[in-house]
């Protein structure tokens, strides 16, 4: 598993894979080799979606106390991740990032407490899938209005939840974290 950290504590992976000619194999998840490279993870709640092209989803995450983290891949398709530092006291507070998570490059990124995550679907039908460190509190359930972190986008007309977009702005956002 090669990791580099990218983002103050948010790291990006490639998980172990292998082809052959029945197809490939690839290991989404391993405590043990996210503890070797310091991330300290434990697996409460997996759910994936799937995306048309040119929908964003985000910028989404959980409140205290029912924040968490994520391992996030994309095992079909390609889509363009996306994370914001929320945490005060970081050096990298409201520092975004963006990487390109698909099927055929296998990375898969963590993102730590604290960060607002969302990505764009590069392709019809993504699969985005997430592993997450707890379970989904509707309460404490909010996010960042994607247009207002700083991020160019990169698509005329996106498709967009009335969710979504409903938002409040970066400048708005009082952060807990």
């Amino acid at each position: 598993m090669i990791v580099k950290n990218i983002l103050s504590s948010a790291y990006l992976f490639t998980m172990p894979s292998s082809e052959d000619a029945r197809g490939s194999f690839v290991k989404s998840y391993s405590e043990t080799q996210l503890k070797k490279a310091g991330i300290d993870f434990t697996l409460r709640e997996s759910y994936f979606s799937f995306s048309k092209k040119d929908v964003i989803r985000g910028m989404h995450f959980q409140l205290p106390p029912h924040q968490h983290s994520k391992v996030v891949f994309c095992p079909i398709g390609a889509i363009l991740d996306v994370i914001v530092d929320l945490r005060k006291d970081s050096p990298t507070y409201l520092q975004c990032l963006a990487h390109e998570l698909s099927a055929e490059n296998k990375r898969a990124i963590y993102i730590p407490e604290g960060f607002a995550h969302g990505f764009k679907s590069l392709t019809d039908d993504a699969l985005t899938y997430y592993l997450v460190s707890s379970e989904y509190n509707k309460e404490h359930d909010t996010g960042i209005r994607y247009d207002t972190i700083g991020f160019d986008w990169g698509v005329a007309k996106p498709v967009i939840s009335a969710r979504d977009l409903s938002f409040v702005s970066m400048r708005e956002f009082e952060s807990p974290f």
